[in-house]
């Protein structure tokens, strides 16, 4: 029963391993996880027996809980805390009369479900942290080998001017690396304690409540807030908008990958396998399925994030819905983020560039696309604004002819004039108009290497 919510869509957009975090299993094994840690604490300072340890600790797990009246209870009580208690002490006594007198002591529903919440946040941004790290080592492969890799770069989903294949991947590894660094700082302000009692003021432990908290952090491995925040939401809102954003960015590079997979561009396309992006009906097909899965998530993310924004206009010492309302929403903004960061990383571990494909598709306007090089080298000599007229006029007789633009120009002895054959064959070359592509791109890879650095002397 405990995994009988698990959707049969649940590695459509996710992972198993990120399911695993937040199973209803591993939700409730959190929740007990941090009933046995306030016990050890609380014994620690003699606010309980040390002999009442043993019997919760040896309660305080999942598999012993009868999950059906759990759910339905929960539904009674308004919160698992509820019910899960009642069962634990219920379980506690079954061994040891006296000790179930102090189960749960000091605390509240919100201390329980909040703190494993964040054990689970833990457990999602160490996970997070692997893929990202995998994911910026790909791109940063890709972006270093295809650094001069011309292509056509499209603006309003038109041809605009060359770019490089290596600036596209960059683009994406240095949005990722802005991820991974907003991990970090996450970690130091969300993976908190929440413990408060009651009100928020711990009246329960009386004089031993500052030296119970620092123990129950220290037990669990918890920074220690200043002060309980159960109506206080930011952190948990700053993780929601981070799941948020990570898939946004994932979902752009999901876009492009899928629209430069497209038949009729063929640039790019998914790591082939077996049973992999096939048709039911259609054989040929090659489908993006790894980005549809993106990109799904990237729909449904903006709409869960809202839901935790929303939920931080909280009454008083304790919400009425808005605390509730983030029960099921960012679970779900993580297992996406999960899955999204997790099909992008395999896909860009794989991607398969078709150059031949890039160079054609540069060449699709036999040369238009350059008119600004020349344009440009032209005003040199007799300024911007007859440049562009005489450029102007030289790509529309290029389009009635069916001409390269490069043939109109060379016949044309008001650019000839100005410009040699080789002046105007190495302007109208792709790769010689990239612009700053080349230094960013290395600049990028600077940035990674920095932070690849940084990352290991971590570990």
């Amino acid at each position: 029963m405990l995994e009988a919510s698990a959707r049969l869509t649940g590695l459509l957009c996710g992972t198993q391993a990120m399911n695993d975090i937040w199973s209803p299993r591993a939700t409730l094994q959190r929740m007990l996880d941090v009933e046995a840690a306030l016990a050890r604490a609380a014994a620690a300072h003699q606010v309980i027996p040390r002999s009442a340890v043993a019997a919760i600790e040896a309660a305080c797990h999942a598999d012993q809980l009868d999950a059906d009246a759990l759910v339905r209870d929960a539904a009674l009580g308004g919160n698992l805390a509820i019910p899960l208690v009642k069962q634990l002490t219920a379980r506690v006594k079954a061994a040891d009369a006296e000790a179930s007198k102090y189960v749960h002591w000091g605390a509240t529903s919100q201390d329980i479900i909040d703190t494993a919440t964040v054990l689970q946040l833990r457990d999602t941004f160490d996970l997070l942290d692997q893929q990202l790290q995998a994911t910026c080592a790909a791109l940063a492969a890709l972006a270093r080998s295809h650094r001069a890799t011309p292509m056509i770069g499209r603006t309003w989903l038109q041809q605009a001017l060359p770019i490089t294949l290596g600036l596209k991947f960059a683009q994406w590894l240095d949005a990722l690396l802005r991820h991974h660094e907003r991990l970090a700082a996450l970690r130091e302000c969300a993976l908190v304690l929440q413990f408060g009692g009651a009100a928020g003021t711990l009246a329960s432990l009386r004089d031993a409540a500052p030296a119970v908290t620092a123990e129950l952090g220290r037990q669990l491995d918890l920074s220690v807030p200043a002060l309980p925040w159960h109506t206080q939401r930011d952190r948990v809102a700053e993780s929601a908008a981070l799941f948020g954003m990570l898939i946004g960015t994932l979902g752009k590079i999901a876009r492009d990958i899928s629209l430069q997979m497209q038949t009729e561009i063929g640039e790019l396309a998914e790591p082939a396998a077996a049973g992999k992006g096939g048709s039911s009906t259609m054989p040929h097909k090659r489908n993006p399925v790894g980005c549809a899965a993106v990109l799904t998530a990237a729909t449904r993310a903006p709409g869960l994030v809202a839901t935790v924004l929303a939920g931080m206009v909280q009454e008083h010492e304790r919400a009425l819905g808005g605390w509730q309302a983030e029960w099921d929403a960012l679970p779900d903004l993580a297992r996406l983020a999960g899955g999204a960061l997790a099909h992008i990383e395999q896909i860009v571990s794989g991607i398969d560039v078709n150059t031949a494909r890039l160079a054609a598709n540069l060449d699709v306007t036999h040369g238009l696309i350059l008119g600004e090089a020349v344009m440009l080298a032209l005003g040199d000599s007799i300024g911007r604004l007859e440049a562009h007229h005489l450029v102007e006029r030289a790509s529309k007789a290029a389009i009635a002819s069916g001409q390269t633009l490069y043939a109109v120009l060379a016949s044309d002895s008001a650019v000839t004039q100005h410009l040699s054959d080789e002046q105007l064959r190495h302007l109208l070359d792709p790769a010689h108009y990239v612009g700053q592509a080349h230094a960013y791109v290395d600049a990028v890879l600077e940035l990674y290497g920095a932070h690849a650095g940084r990352a290991s002397s971590k570990e």
